[in-house]
């Protein structure tokens, strides 16, 4: 110590005092969860969440403790319990898709490139649901959908682009920049009455490659996200009742759903961290 004190100019008695005062300083705030409480907590959160793996687990956790003002768990001690009690999820042993899309569909700014697409939902009585979604490429934010059980027509893709310019902008005609509009090549999308309205309110249609679903990759892995961790786990009796929880589930992804890509944080709360960032920057 009497040569780090000579390095940095102080006194030998001061920095001891220092170190004395910090390893007798109280820790503010709680205590982190015991093991046997922490194991609760993952077994309430698989009880409604359980396609969830250990990542999305211990980010709820983290949110909690953040809530509550305790330190947050580390996700190699989530690991490690998940899998001593036999919590973990089966690792995907299927060969991968050989028809991936090199391009890159996310973006660094909300409001630049918004993609849609659409999925069937089969329920137990055999009659089937189909949604089409607007997904913001940068926030991942599910920013509107229709639902129908009939098949989607150019006048659904029409109410989902006007929802979806209202839920970010308001009631404008247009859109103050242009804001690129990424679909498939569905009948639905490529319509010239679609592709004229989308232009009068400031959208810019794109397709994909024909017969390259792949090409627009963020929202297949959205599918994906709505039926493995939402309608599986839901009850599923008939299409009315599938309609009634449909404005739950993409709340509860825009909310709550932690997002791999967005540092396991839901997209509202990526959208406000970055806000906050953005105004403590204009200072």
């Amino acid at each position: 110590m009497t040569a780090v004190c000579e390095v940095l100019g102080v006194a030998r008695s001061n920095i001891a005092a220092q170190v004395r005062t910090r390893r007798d300083k109280p820790r503010s705030g709680r205590p982190a969860l015991p093991e046997g409480d922490l194991l609760m907590a993952i077994k309430a959160i698989l009880t409604d969440r359980p396609s969830y793996g250990y990542r999305r687990v211990w980010a709820l956790l983290r949110r909690a403790a953040r809530a509550e003002g305790r330190p947050a768990p580390n996700h190699k001690r989530v690991y490690r319990i998940m899998k001593a009690h036999g919590l973990l999820l089966q690792r995907h042993a299927g060969g991968m898709d050989e028809r991936r899309h090199d391009g890159r569909i996310a973006v660094d700014r909300s409001n630049l490139r918004w993609c849609s697409d659409g999925f069937e939902l089969s329920c137990d009585n055999g009659e089937k649901v189909r949604v089409a979604f607007a997904l913001d490429c940068c926030d991942r934010e599910a920013i509107s959908f229709v639902a129908t059980t009939e098949g989607i027509k150019g006048e659904d893709v029409r109410d989902l682009m006007t929802v979806a310019v209202e839920t970010r902008f308001g009631s404008v005609n247009r859109l103050p920049d242009a804001i690129e509009w990424l679909t498939d090549n569905g009948s639905g999308y490529i319509a010239s009455e679609t592709r004229r309205f989308a232009r009068e309110i400031g959208l810019e249609p794109l397709t994909t490659p024909v017969q390259s679903p792949q090409s627009n990759g963020m929202a297949e892995a959205f599918v994906r996200t709505i039926k493995r961790d939402y309608a599986r786990i839901n009850p599923m009796p008939n299409a009315a009742i599938v309609m009634r929880q449909l404005p739950a589930w993409f709340d509860h992804y825009n909310r709550l759903h932690p997002h791999k890509a967005l540092g396991y944080r839901s997209p509202r709360e990526f959208i406000a961290d970055r806000s906050t960032t953005e105004g403590m920057s204009g200072l």
